[in-house]
């Protein structure tokens, strides 16, 4: 009897870490800088932030990242992007706000972020992969879900320094003909998908 209750305690263990494990996923993005064509994978934890995972998961299935590009760049800081290149799309997601929820991982180099307001609840569409440990944005409310797995952040720094220049009012507004009139070196994402899931067992 005990080997019995030993085997089904077990069982049950390794079905929790399935369906914990079962439960993040991998997005990968095919971007362009630069140095040419590339790509990087986040792992999204999704009990990190589940809200935010989840909001995620919803925007790259949509194909909201394809063709956009990353118009915030700040080395010592983060990088940022998550504005549509299509006026209508940006308007259709602007008021789908998500609530905020807990900081349960610091805001540490590599890992990714929604950008908010100040306002309660105003995470959107827009994100920030972090540079440098930016442990100060936790008290915020900054709450990253996801991380660069491997040596991605060396794609990741490839993208083109564009420091603060674009106005995100022109990028709603405008989209990509505002962005690749007046700034035709940012870096773009061409398609972000996530990825199968891989049978590890």
């Amino acid at each position: 009897r005990s080997v019995m209750a030993c085997s089904w305690i077990a069982a049950v263990l390794f079905a929790d870490v399935v369906n914990a494990s079962s439960d993040d996923f991998r997005v990968q993005f095919d971007i362009e800088t630069e140095s040419g064509a590339d790509s990087f994978i986040v792992k999204v934890h999704r009990d990190w932030a589940p809200l935010g995972a989840e909001r995620f998961k919803e925007l790259v299935e949509s194909g909201f990242y394809d063709d956009t590009r990353f118009f915030r760049v700040i080395p010592s800081f983060m990088v940022q992007f998550g504005l549509s290149g299509d006026p209508a799309m940006s308007a259709k997601w602007r008021a789908k706000t998500i609530k905020d929820e807990p900081v349960k991982e610091s805001n540490k180099p590599g890992y990714i972020t929604f950008a908010k307001t100040g306002a309660p609840n105003s995470r959107t569409t827009q994100l920030f992969i972090n540079y440098i440990n930016n442990a100060r944005l936790d008290g915020m409310g900054f709450a990253p879900f996801g991380e660069v797995e491997g040596d991605g952040m060396s794609v990741v720094k490839q993208i083109y320094n564009c420091g603060e220049s674009p106005n995100q009012g022109k990028i709603q507004s405008q989209g990509n003909a505002y962005l690749d009139t007046s700034f035709p070196k940012l870096s773009k994402i061409v398609k972000a998908r996530v990825l199968p899931i891989k049978d590890e067992i």
